[in-house]
């Protein structure tokens, strides 16, 4: 049975209160059914902004996508995710990932440890939320039961094999990080990491429900113009290889649902995330992939 979709919009852009709040009004208003928040310095904390998120909402689920755990001690991240949960009514998505950006390790003070050692830490963070949230005495507690439900989200073999054991939500990422540079994933790697995730998964009882971050959403009639500028930062790309990464979506509203619905088929992504930019661009499209 195929799963429906399902839509979420990361809020990257600070806001004053009130701001943030109609923000949130607005995304409910559009149909998101998750409001979700980023890690980065330079945007808004994820717990209070979800926090007050929820309060100007009644509908949309709230996520952090994702943690960086290199912030984050265990212990404490599992006192932030019960409390929000339960200022939030049970509405909480915990969204985890190892970390990528050194220089905001540099910045906080932080040391930025190879990949092997992140993951290892992202390892050990959902160890201690399993098992402190699972705890019946455990304060505060959340209030979903044993905890809110676990988003995973990378690309390499062992945070897709961790996601595969442990998360409820596995979050793709089109692009690859590089010294020098980002790069998206064409499609035939996107396959390959999926077809990996799928191997780690073949064991388990409920599939996951898989989700991927749209980074550009232009509803044009001109396509190659919508991803010219990206040439710029994705060098050595072709306009019409741009228009088949999945990260983008470009075209007609028809012709966005279209290619959204056979990533669906070919992927299994169903669960669709835009960046706060792109909301309400992207209203038309959620209104159109309601029926399938």
């Amino acid at each position: 049975m195929t799963r429906p979709f399902r839509f979420g919009v990361n809020m990257v852009t600070p806001a004053s209160g009130a701001d943030w709040r109609k923000r949130c009004e607005r995304a409910e208003e559009l149909g998101y059914d998750v409001i979700l928040v980023p890690d980065h310095l330079g945007m808004v904390a994820p717990f209070p902004a979800l926090v007050a998120a929820a309060e100007a909402t009644e509908r949309p689920r709230l996520g952090t996508f994702v943690l960086n755990c290199g912030f984050w001690n265990p212990t404490l991240l599992a006192r932030e995710t019960a409390t929000t949960d339960a200022l939030t009514e049970g509405r909480l998505e915990v969204g985890l990932g190892a970390g990528y950006v050194k220089e905001e390790h540099e910045r906080a003070g932080l040391a930025f440890p190879p990949p092997r050692e992140r993951v290892d830490h992202l390892v050990r963070t959902v160890d201690v939320l399993d098992d402190l949230l699972g705890e019946e005495n455990h304060q505060p507690r959340p209030a979903q039961r044993p905890r809110p439900p676990l988003l995973i989200g990378g690309n390499g073999d062992r945070v897709l094999r961790l996601a595969a054991e442990r998360a409820d939500i596995v979050a793709f990422s089109g692009a690859k990080h590089r010294e020098s540079g980002p790069a998206a994933l064409s499609p035939e790697e996107l396959d390959e990491r999926v077809a990996a995730y799928q191997g780690f998964a073949a064991g388990r009882a409920t599939p996951a429900e898989l989700n991927v971050l749209l980074q550009v959403v232009a509803v044009t009639t001109d396509r190659a113009a919508a991803v010219r500028p990206l040439m710029a930062y994705l060098p050595g790309m072709t306009e019409d290889e741009l228009l088949r990464v999945p990260l983008v979506a470009a075209g007609t509203v028809r012709q966005i649902a279209d290619q959204l619905r056979d990533q669906r088929e070919r992927y299994g992504f169903t669960y669709l995330t835009v960046l706060d930019p792109n909301m309400e661009a992207f209203g038309p499209v959620i209104e159109e992939l309601r029926g399938g």
